[in-house]
């Protein structure tokens, strides 16, 4: 689906605040409330909005750890990629999970309570996995930038 400079300017409001009213979106973009509300719903059944979510600081909630993972798999088969991606679509601890090139074949994102709570995913979901030739922990020690929006 193609999209233009308006669908755009829709798209970068509501990446900032999903729940701004359609009429205050509509002023902002130059439509009309009914036109603007129009767009953003085809924009949301094209599957270019793809979810509608609400960000949680995840130190107020309790988890005050972001851990990066870096995963070495025993093998270059798919079927034990699919596998490992299944399972960490599973895995309510992994925020994040990218299949990459280079050295590493997957990098995880894992937000938890504290470093005994990652002792026990890694004992849980790591240690049971025998496609895992290695993987590498990393702890992040401040968070500078996070940003869920993307530039159109």
């Amino acid at each position: 689906m193609e999209i233009d400079r308006i669908d755009r300017a829709i798209l970068m409001r509501l990446q900032k605040n999903n729940r701004i009213k359609n009429i205050e979106l509509a002023e902002k973009v130059g439509l009309s409330a009914p036109a603007c509300l129009k767009r953003v719903k085809r924009l949301r059944e094209s599957g270019i909005i793809a979810s509608d979510v609400s960000i949680i600081d995840p130190h107020l909630a309790g988890n005050k750890m972001t851990i990066i993972v870096s995963i070495e798999m025993e093998r270059d088969r798919v079927d034990i990629y699919d596998k490992f991606k299944k399972s960490m679509l599973e895995q309510n601890e992994v925020t994040q999970c990218y299949q990459i090139s280079g050295r590493y074949d997957f990098m995880l994102i894992i937000c938890v309570q504290d470093i005994q709570a990652y002792e026990v995913f890694v004992e849980r979901v790591f240690h049971t996995d025998l496609n895992i030739r290695k993987f590498y922990t990393s702890i992040s020690l401040r968070t500078i930038k996070h940003n869920t929006a993307i530039e159109l």
